[in-house]
């Protein structure tokens, strides 16, 4: 359950009173009539009680002070903590903290326009490291107007982690990776899901339905008035796409201004096992952009003129990685190091470079660039486990294996370089013991929502864009964005000009085209020379 997609970005992008904070304006806690997720946690009780637990968020405010060692982060970004419920249909119950971490924003005071709170993706993503945004040169308007907040959603990090098995156990390598599983392999890790949902409930008991996205829609609302905002100015990524508009449906008098870069579509019908199946697929079209991009450069990489030549020389590499894995890399961690590729094309040149290497008899840049990382073994775990539950919880899955079985087997005749390990990362879901919700139906009605903001690369693998039609259709009055013929999983802040004018425009002055846009794609990178010696590692993606 390791080197597979997942709905997230990562690294630092290139990249009135009391009452009327919590409750600004009044009456907008209510969900859309019919709309309220199934189950006996959701609904009108959650409501009140996400009221109740702002109420009090806004009368604490959060105390910023220095970070934690643990968090990696400079003197200039303070840190501090948010109370939220574990249940919101007991606010008086349980509560849990979310660690959060802010820089002040730079301008003058006059200009300050609150906070910009962004979520990176995951489900089990920190966007703890946001404000350091502040330092990167594309970012720095947008810091000078807000406070950059980052947080830490309810099981990631320090924010009551969950965890599903011993870090030490699931740091142990799954040295294959079969394309076309056979019979036996599948019975295997059949045994592993039922085992990993069965720690997952051992460990975390009763409170394991509560880690799920509308919980995590309701946090962003009391992190809003703990801030001290009557309304939210928010940037999701990925993942944070989709409770972001949970956000927007179930608060969208709440709503400032809200950014949805890479979106997930969704279509209730797809939340979760349709949208990973189309992922699957979309991996396979982006696959094949690095592989032509690859072989485009063949004086460089020696991997073959042809798509088809480079995708040999990765056979060839991940044959020989099964008979003798290098330095704790299998095909297993091949195919991980590999799947980077189709998020982003920033890491080309070091992905071909290590395989070139391999092919010629150097591993040492493939096993820098794929190697697990024992000292990331317990974040990567607790990332893992929030996946897990948030997505378990979220919606059905099928539960008859059969389903997984046709489905998978189908799908892999045509997209094979991902569908399988796709399948398994999430197979737990097949076995999950915590009561299920139903996903909420996003939309959003004529003039409920001011006008918010997506962005979508044309070729994104990991949340492909007929996910952002989508989006789009449901939440009235929002403008997209379009990167044509790119595929790098989260454009905000990136590389491409075109692409962050209408984010400055909009989160600065909150101008919009009127319904849509395009973008140029962002140039390619150069190839890296055979002759050049350091190899930076792939980010994690979450």
């Amino acid at each position: 359950m390791k080197a597979v997609a997942r709905y997230g970005t990562a690294g630092v992008l290139v990249l009135s009173g009391v009452a009327a904070l919590a409750a600004a304006p009044p009456g907008s806690t209510d969900a859309p009539a019919g709309t309220h997720a199934a189950g006996p946690y959701t609904g009108a009780a959650e409501a009140a009680g996400t009221l109740a637990a702002a109420a009090r968020a806004a009368a604490a405010g959060i105390t910023f002070g220095a970070c934690p060692k643990s968090e990696s982060l400079p003197a200039s970004v303070r840190c501090g903590s948010v109370r939220v419920p574990l249940d919101y249909a007991r606010p008086g119950g349980r509560q849990i903290s979310l660690t959060v971490s802010r820089a002040k924003a730079t301008g003058k005071p006059a200009d300050r326009q609150g906070a910009l709170v962004y979520n990176p993706g995951g489900p089990g993503a920190s966007g703890m490291f946001f404000p350091m945004a502040a330092s990167v040169p594309v970012w720095k308007p947008l810091a000078a107007a807000y406070d950059l907040v980052g947080y830490a959603p309810r099981g990631v990090g320090r924010s009551a982690p969950l965890s599903c098995e011993d870090p030490a156990q699931y740091a142990k390598p799954a040295t294959t990776a079969p394309i076309y599983p056979s019979e036996a392999f599948k019975q295997k890790k059949i045994a592993q899901a039922k085992s990993y949902a069965q720690g997952c409930a051992r460990r975390t008991g009763p409170a394991l339905r509560q880690y799920n996205s509308l919980n995590n829609a309701r946090d962003l609302d009391v992190l809003r008035a703990a801030l001290g905002e009557r309304k939210l100015t928010f940037m999701g990524a990925s993942y944070g796409t989709y409770f972001g508009a949970l956000y927007a449906t179930l608060f969208p008098s709440h709503v400032r201004r809200m950014v949805f870069d890479s979106a997930v579509d969704p279509d209730p019908a797809k939340i979760w096992y349709r949208d990973n199946l189309d992922q699957s697929l979309a991996f396979e079209r982006r696959w094949t952009d690095f592989r032509t991009w690859v072989a485009r450069h063949d004086k460089t990489y020696h991997l073959g003129s042809d798509a088809s030549d480079v995708l040999a020389a990765y056979e060839t590499a991940r044959a020989r990685l099964a008979d003798k894995p290098e330095g704790g890399v299998g095909p297993a961690q091949l195919q991980g190091a590999f799947l980077q590729a189709g998020y982003y094309d920033d890491v080309w040149p070091a992905t071909a470079l290590a395989l070139s290497r391999y092919l010629r008899g150097d591993p040492k840049p493939l096993v820098k660039l794929a190697a697990p990382d024992p000292a990331a073994a317990k974040a990567d775990e607790n990332g893992t486990a929030v996946y897990t539950a948030v997505e378990c919880n979220d919606a059905d899955w099928p539960a008859d294996w059969r389903v997984w079985d046709a489905d998978n087997t189908a799908l892999a005749r045509r997209a094979p370089f991902e569908t399988w390990d796709n399948a398994w990362m999430n197979l737990p879901c097949a076995y999950w013991p915590a009561p299920r919700q139903k996903p909420l139906d996003v939309r959003s009605s004529d003039g409920a929502l001011p006008a918010t903001l997506i962005l979508a690369a044309e070729r994104d693998a990991a949340t492909p864009y007929p996910g952002a039609l989508e989006l789009q259709r449901r939440l009235r009055g929002s403008v997209l964005i379009t990167e044509k013929g790119a595929g790098t999983h989260g454009i905000g802040g990136g590389p491409n000009t075109c692409v962050n004018k209408y984010l400055d425009d909009y989160l600065l002055t909150g101008r919009t085209p009127v319904r849509r846009a395009a973008c140029a794609p962002h140039p390619l990178p150069d190839p890296v020379s055979l002759e050049k010696r350091t190899l930076p590692r792939p980010r994690p993606v979450l």
